[in-house]
């Protein structure tokens, strides 16, 4: 299924332009307030999903970089085996692919995750997140509703 991985590599591009983007302009003006329920806020993330393991004295880098690795050459060898008609598929797993080589990016190149989106309601706050996590989130869903389909799995 390699013909969709054109899909990771534009969540990659937009993901890393955004961040760029993101940076440049926030580090700059501050917050930017877009609507009552969604800003823009500059965010280095050194731990995982939810800030998870932020604080854990700068081993996790090292850690989240082999899990990102592998999980990148994991979805590729699923992508190899996959049989063509398993196009629903190959799309979910190509957005997480193009997800996780996002953030691993900032990683490599930061140390942290670059995240810029506030999605909050009054005082309660989503985690920031960013183009990467969202192409990790609807590859997951997508992933989850392939796994929901009935049907055997064909892969070589």
């Amino acid at each position: 299924m390699w013909r969709f991985m054109w899909i990771a590599v534009v969540v990659l591009i937009f993901d890393q332009l955004t961040k760029l983007a993101a940076t440049d302009y926030l580090t700059l003006h501050g917050e930017i307030n877009l609507t009552p329920f969604l800003s823009f806020v500059l965010v280095h993330n050194t731990g995982a999903a939810f800030g998870f393991l932020s604080s854990a004295g700068g081993w996790q880098n090292v850690f989240f970089i082999v899990v990102a690795l592998s999980a990148c050459v994991f979805i590729l060898w699923l992508s190899w085996r996959l049989d063509r008609r398993d196009m629903f598929l190959a799309i979910g797993l190509m957005l997480v692919l193009g997800g996780a080589l996002g953030n691993l990016t900032d990683r490599l190149f930061h140390g942290y995750v670059i995240d810029f989106i506030d999605v909050y309601y009054r005082a309660w706050h989503w985690p920031a997140f960013n183009v990467a996590d969202s192409a990790i989130t609807m590859g997951a869903v997508i992933l989850a509703l392939d796994a929901l389909q009935p049907g055997s799995r064909k892969t070589r």
